[in-house]
């Protein structure tokens, strides 16, 4: 199978690289596709039942100590065709950085994906948790995708195929994305990319982008933010271990240099906790956490 693959597949590779915490233990096999159509080829050798898992930049996503058993997909450099197929619609695979996204759409003339320019990681991810920053959301300009199953087998769904709501997208069903069709407006370029210029200096004033995060932790609760509730608690600069609260941005957390995926888990629990105890609110994590926790 190995040797019919254009891509590179490493056995027993550790993880911490692939995110963007810096942290997380082995996986079994990783696999980096050359293309499209690689991806699908190797999808197709798999053993039936083999356990996947895609990974694109590593952001939003916490991997434990003991690793992931089975395949990791990544797609990070890879996937990455983007093109206007239409006079508002553009095509973008899911290795594409949203930020790149952003800013071809702009340059494209195209208005209404500037909030993309906010998000740190990929299409992929951006469309399986329905990402959002500065009062957009990804599939308020999805106008079709394309998924692979477990057998290789290729569709093409629509937007009313899946459950979509905040930070929330049900209906995969052992099912992954593969590109996506985003529908925008015709605008002006220059103000579209000012209005990205603008974003990202936000976004740089208020969030520790220079040190390793996953992005926002939680979800803001109903009518309320989940960093405002966590700066009242006190709780900006409390850390366990190498894992600390920003003194930035209170629902970001943030590898201080020598934090463990565990180490970041306790300190998300902790919040929890202590959230819970002195507002009576129960934070919902938005950052996905896998994996195994270390052997002992």
């Amino acid at each position: 199978m190995v040797a019919e693959m254009k891509g590179r597949l490493l056995s027993n590779e550790n993880l911490a690289k692939y995110t963007s915490w810096r942290v997380g233990g082995p996986a079994d096999q990783v696999y980096i596709p050359s293309d499209r159509q690689d991806l699908i080829e190797f999808v197709k050798a798999l053993p039936a039942g083999e356990p996947v898992f895609w990974m694109g930049l590593g952001s939003n996503l916490l991997v434990r100590d003991g690793g992931i058993r089975g395949t990791v997909i990544n797609t990070k450099s890879r996937l990455k065709e983007m093109r206007r197929v239409d006079e508002c619609v553009v095509y973008v695979e899911v290795g594409v950085p949203c930020a790149h996204v952003a800013r071809f759409c702009s340059e494209q003339g195209l208005v209404g994906a500037e909030f993309l320019a906010g998000i740190p990681g990929t299409m992929g991810g951006a469309l399986k948790m329905n990402a959002g920053a500065f009062d957009g959301e990804t599939w308020g300009i999805v106008k079709q995708v394309e998924t692979i199953d477990a057998f290789g087998t290729v569709k093409i769904r629509q937007p009313q195929d899946f459950c979509v709501s905040y930070r929330s997208v049900k209906g995969l069903d052992n099912q992954w994305f593969l590109s996506a069709h985003l529908v925008l407006q015709a605008g002006d370029v220059e103000a579209s990319q000012q209005k990205i210029k603008g974003l990202l200096e936000k976004r740089a004033k208020t969030q520790p982008t220079n040190q390793p995060s996953c992005g926002s932790v939680f979800k803001n609760p109903d009518g309320d933010y989940a960093a405002r509730l966590i700066e009242l608690a006190g709780l900006k600069g409390f850390s366990i271990g190498g894992a600390c609260v920003s003194e930035k941005h209170a629902n970001f957390i943030v590898n201080t240099g020598d934090a463990k995926a565990s180490d970041i888990e306790a300190l998300i629990n902790y919040v929890q906790r202590k959230i819970e105890d002195l507002h009576g609110v129960i934070l919902q994590t938005e950052v996905c956490m896998v994996g195994e926790n270390a052997r002992i």
